[in-house]
């Protein structure tokens, strides 16, 4: 084994031995992609069919701490990804990943990194074909930044817009909400907070796709993410040009979840999420998709929360437990930095 050091140190990054040894041992030993240009060479049968499209997506991640109760900042960025290209209905095939690494970063550390990243990828069902690294100085960084870009392929005459969304079609999503952004915080330990609280990345092509094939009327989907469900609705209200109310009794919500929110002052529809997706499908075959995504472990949680309403347009609307409503904004700001 050429690579020796425990701790990445500038030389890693310079061009020369050391950074060879470094990509070689720790990134393309583990993600094995298909040759070494400086480019992916890719084909698929999937792009054959005649009105396939190509769906790309890039995201950065970044978190703290790097690793946490369910994941890691590895993790994340594979289902970060992966669950963008799936809400538009693509089938993910393949993830590029770059890498900013602060000199002193434990070699061990981006070993355990890179192993997640490539059990993530391996059970999405994608590759991971290409990537980069750089290695900036102390103080630079936060131990390691990560970017990952994704290509996926829509099937023929599948159509997923936010636009697409009317007046009836009732609002899913596939599991409990906030787990994410509490677990990060309880990670942290800034607050004493004691809780068993894990996140719940996870990636969602193989559910998405399950759902599409039970409902294939599903209009539109988002991964609720920063700015959680709140900030996801309050998008595809605007660009469908429809209102949205959701009933906060039908919420999937941990008590753990409620409890450090009420704690802190926190809304739980603003937490992040990293394996929680909302979709919009016609009444008649709500049904169907939520056995559909019931089957699936991501989706063992599903709920029915509410519908698109046709006033008022652009606005989303939480009916209360004690039965009033409450209008529920997009995210001002942010609750809780460097989530994901």
């Amino acid at each position: 084994m050429a690579l020796r050091d425990d701790k990445v140190t500038l030389a890693h990054g310079g061009g020369g031995k050391a950074m060879r040894d470094l990509i070689e041992e720790v990134f393309t030993s583990v993600f094995a992609p298909p040759g070494m240009e400086d480019q992916a060479r890719l084909m698929t049968a999937a792009l054959q069919q005649p009105g396939a499209r190509l769906a790309f997506t890039t995201d950065s991640f970044v978190v703290t701490p790097l690793e946490f109760p369910g994941g890691d900042i590895g993790k994340i960025a594979v289902c970060g990804t992966v669950n963008d290209l799936a809400v538009g209905g693509a089938v993910p095939l393949w993830l590029s990943a770059a890498f900013i690494i602060e000199e002193g970063c434990e070699v061990a550390l981006l070993r355990r990194i890179v192993a997640s990243m490539a059990r993530e990828a391996a059970a999405a069902g994608v590759s991971i074909v290409t990537g980069d690294t750089k290695v900036v100085g102390r103080g630079a960084a936060d131990g390691v930044f990560v970017t990952t870009s994704g290509i996926g392929v829509i099937p023929p005459g599948r159509d997923l817009a936010a636009a697409r969304v009317r007046a009836g079609d009732v609002a899913i999503v596939n599991g409990v909400l906030g787990d994410h952004g509490a677990a990060i915080l309880a990670a942290r330990g800034d607050l004493a907070l004691s809780s068993d609280l894990v996140s719940d990345c996870a990636a969602l092509g193989h559910l998405m796709q399950a759902a599409l094939a039970a409902a294939p009327g599903i209009r539109a989907a988002r991964d609720c993410t920063r700015g959680g469900l709140a900030s996801s609705l309050n998008e595809i209200a605007a660009e469908a040009g429809v209102g949205i109310e959701i009933d906060e009794t039908l919420l999937p919500l941990r008590d753990e979840v409620r409890g450090v929110c009420e704690i802190l002052g926190l809304d739980p529809l603003y937490l992040a999420n990293e394996g929680t997706l909302v979709l919009f499908c016609p009444p008649d075959q709500a049904e169907a998709a939520l056995a559909a995504m019931r089957g699936l472990p991501e989706g063992a949680g599903a709920a029915l929360i509410g519908q698109a309403v046709a006033a008022p347009a652009g606005r989303v609307v939480m009916r209360t437990l004690f039965g009033g409503s409450r209008i529920v904004d997009m995210l001002v700001g942010e609750q809780l930095p460097r989530i994901c």
